[in-house]
């Protein structure tokens, strides 16, 4: 038997995602500052950060829209 779809704690779930994914930015941000890292590394860090900012923005929008259907 299946189990009951349960998104009582989705929006606790996605601002901890939410929030972890904004931290990783920060730290990779940080990362970028030291100039001993390759090109290569940069690059990198970059394209990984401008995923990291679509997701949580992704993120919050999943968030707002889970809270509202908990209202209703």
């Amino acid at each position: 038997m299946a189990k009951p779809d349960d998104r009582s704690d989705n929006v606790r779930k996605l601002q901890a995602m939410t929030r972890d994914t904004l931290d990783n930015l920060r730290e990779a941000r940080d990362t970028l500052k030291n100039r001993d890292i390759s090109d290569q590394q940069r690059e990198a860090i970059e394209a990984k950060n401008r995923r990291r900012e679509e997701s949580s923005e992704s993120f919050r929008s999943e968030t707002k829209d889970e809270y509202h259907d908990q209202l209703e």
